[in-house]
């Protein structure tokens, strides 16, 4: 059996100066602000997360890593898909394609970086990771800088037993 999830997630930039980190697909980007969100505001993890809630229908970033923030103090996007996968019982993932819009930071450079963080964090081979990334043209709040936004299409497979 085969399913298909599709999750999605974006964040603005903090306002400079800012102590924050930005983290993204698990790597910092030193040269941009930190994301403004409760929790390290991973785009990509957390777009992952609910591609994988698309299937299992547990809300991990509605109501899992909620908890874990406010109540454990935990930030760290890859604690919640953590949480997310153990949550996928008998599904695997058999690839993860992800599309980045941002006019900043400059992804190409790290695209092989990224893309060996994320299957590192999924525990997949990193063939089985395809990104893309646009600047949009500037016709969004992502493409002007203002943020940053990633897609993603996770495909899971399942033996049936007969």
């Amino acid at each position: 059996m085969i399913r298909v999830g599709y999750g999605q997630d974006a964040h603005k930039f903090l306002k400079s100066p800012s102590a924050k980190k930005c983290i993204i697909g698990g790597l910092v980007f030193d040269d941009v602000e930190g994301l403004d969100a409760d929790s390290d505001g991973d785009i990509v993890y957390h777009a992952i997360c609910n591609a994988i809630t698309s299937i299992t229908h547990v809300p991990i970033l509605g109501d899992v890593a909620i908890k874990m923030c406010k109540e454990e103090n935990i930030t760290d996007s890859f604690q919640y898909l953590k949480k997310a996968l153990a949550t996928l019982g008998e599904w695997k993932i058999v690839f993860v394609a992800l599309a980045i819009e941002a006019k900043r930071p400059k992804f190409q450079k790290r695209a092989l970086e990224l893309r060996q963080s994320v299957a590192g964090a999924l525990g997949i081979d990193v063939d089985l990771v395809g990104i893309t990334f646009t600047s949009g043209q500037e016709l969004t709040h992502f493409g002007q800088g203002l943020g940053v936004e990633c897609r993603a299409v996770v495909t899971f497979i399942k033996s049936i037993h007969v």
